[in-house]
């Protein structure tokens, strides 16, 4: 259990890292760095709690990084530009974020010396538009230049390769996370899953790009923090990357699109458009390497997952 201990979040305003601030926030100061382009944490139960502390602020300013990150213990990395349509609109600004961002927040960390771990959040979209049961120690991909969506998988592959370097040669305690389509209660922005939700509630259509035949494994955002928890926790984990994910949670997107229908037994029609750029067609992780190290086994099925996110939009 991760207690007394002076945590610094970057991007701590945001989906993943509000409900990993709501299981830590009893027991340690936090510290969320954002700059409130989204902010889930707001509308959570722990937005007001005594041992959190907000502050607005950007990872390209590298003063004010090392600044917040003083006499800290740990330090989790979850600041980036995500999310496709971001991305496509603003490449140049996904690759500065993700590439001098991470080397902001990594340099800082030397600087401070911080001992107990560094966070870093990579991506799944390393693997490439084709990756079955891929492992940590697979090649990864960098998709064609030029591509606006590969340069979000190049910025975190930086990103990550800066991390590892770090842990090499300076012993910075670091451990990369490859998260694996999570969703869940509290997300913003643009996951597929929950504007699947949002649409299916309101009976509106719902949109699939191509041909609805990508298949993805989707990971509910409780089985992800669980994974960051055990990465905090275990020694073991250091030097690492890891995929974290549900590797049983399987579906196609048109699949997907047919399930929160019938789960949330909604009206909507499912519409399909053409793809906005390229596309990733097969990604499913091996998480046997978590499984190993960390002991983390994703325990939540989709149907609960889609639920649980339906009432939380309700509510």
């Amino acid at each position: 259990m991760i207690q007394d201990k002076k945590i610094l979040i970057t991007g701590g305003a945001g989906f993943i890292a509000t409900i990993l601030i709501e299981r830590m926030i009893k027991h340690n100061r936090i510290i969320a760095y954002d700059n409130l382009h989204r902010n889930s944490l707001a509308q959570s139960k722990c937005a007001d709690h005594p041992n959190l502390e907000l502050i607005v602020g950007d990872v390209l300013d590298f003063d004010k990084v090392y600044q917040v990150m003083q006499g800290c213990d740990i330090v989790i990395h979850a600041a980036a530009i995500a999310g496709i349509d971001t991305v496509i609109k603003s490449p140049t600004q996904t690759m500065r974020v993700n590439m001098i961002g991470t080397a902001n927040v990594l340099e800082a960390a030397k600087r401070r010396q911080i001992r107990d771990r560094v966070i870093d959040f990579s991506t799944s979209e390393v693997f490439g538009s084709m990756a079955y049961k891929s492992a940590e120690a697979d090649s990864t991909i960098a998709g064609t230049a030029g591509e606006a969506r590969w340069t979000y998988a190049v910025s975190k592959l930086a990103g990550e390769h800066l991390a590892m370097a770090y842990f090499e040669e300076f012993q910075l305690p670091v451990v990369s996370v490859r998260p694996f389509n999570v969703y869940g209660p509290g997300q913003t922005g643009e996951g597929a899953l929950q504007i699947f939700i949002k649409k299916a509630l309101k009976n509106e259509d719902i949109l699939i790009y191509g041909d609805g035949n990508q298949i993805r494994a989707w990971c509910y955002v409780d089985d992800f923090v669980e994974g960051l928890m055990l990465c905090l926790e275990k020694e073991e984990a250091i030097g690492e990357s890891l995929n974290i994910g549900n590797s049983r949670a399987v579906v196609t997107i048109y699949g997907l699109a047919q399930t929160v229908l019938r789960v949330l037994d909604s009206k909507a029609k499912i519409v399909f458009v053409p793809p906005l750029s390229a596309d990733v067609e097969l990604r499913i992780p091996s998480v046997e390497k978590a499984e190993r190290i960390l002991g983390f086994k994703a325990k939540y099925d989709l149907e609960y997952g889609i639920r649980k996110t339906a009432e939380w939009m309700k509510s």
